[in-house]
Parts: C-alpha cells; structure tokens; sequence
C-alpha cells in the first residue's frame, strides 16, 4: 500500500464539472492498493497518517498531527501510484491490486480514518476526477506499507 501525503490548505475533488468533495486545512491523501495489501496494512497506513506529526506547533516545528488540529482528510484513490517505470517509457501496474478487492480497502481506510472523529471526504474510486490542491510548504510525504 503506497500513501502519498500532502499538507494542505484547501483541496477539492470535482466530478463531470461539479464538486464533488471539499476540505480546508489538513490532508490530501493519494491512495494506491498494491497485491498482497489487506486489512492489517490498512490499518496500520490510517493509523500513521493520523498520528504523523507534519503541522507546525507554536514554536513553528513539524509537532503535530492532522488530529491534534482537527483538521479534515480528503482521501483519494490513485492506482498509478502502483506504477512501475523502470522499464521502458510506458508505465506498468503488474503490482497493483483488482478493483474490487482494492476498492473494498480504500473504503476500509477511509472507515479507519473516520473512525478519528475529523471530517473526511472522498473522491470516487474509478472516476475520472480533477483534484484542486492548494499546498501548505508545500509538504508532501511518502509512506509506503
């Protein structure tokens, strides 16, 4: 399971022209489902992005979480992330998990992260959607499960 992290401001995702989903400070996360993922790397990816320590406290050090600021959570899901491009100039995504098995987990780490109290929003697994990010740093992190 591969989780791109970035701080931000405001993110949106829209849909056909519309929006669809909408954050203000706090987490804009790319989620990428790889073979061999299950319900236990699920939970342990939501429980490290909860509690990473990647907002400014009052001395303007990375010391708190995105629930120590109640911020909001826009979870993503992005097969490419799985992409392999060592080979050649087209990327493959040999390790990335089946649909149905890798939807079924985006919504078991959504429910984890919901499971903290702080609004979480959502795109939709499969559609075509524009992500407007408006980055804090910017800070972005990968973590990789």
């Amino acid at each position: 399971m591969k989780c791109l992290v970035q701080r931000v401001k405001s993110s949106s995702v829209d849909i056909e022209n519309n929006e669809y989903s909408h954050i203000n400070q706090g987490l804009l996360l790319f989620l990428g489902v790889e073979k061999g993922d299950d319900s236990e790397i699920c939970k342990k990816m939501s429980d490290k992005i909860l509690k990473l320590r990647i907002f400014a406290d009052e001395e303007d050090k990375m010391n708190l979480s995105v629930c120590d600021i109640k911020g909001e959570i826009l979870a993503v899901s992005q097969f490419t992330l799985c992409a392999d491009c060592k080979k050649g100039n087209r990327p493959r995504f040999d390790t990335a998990e089946k649909p149905d098995i890798a939807n079924k987990l985006y919504e078991e780490f959504v429910q984890n992260l919901k499971l903290s109290g702080l609004n979480v929003q959502t795109g939709v697994f499969g559609a075509m959607m524009q992500v407007k990010i408006q980055n804090d740093g910017p800070v972005t992190f990968m973590l990789q499960m």
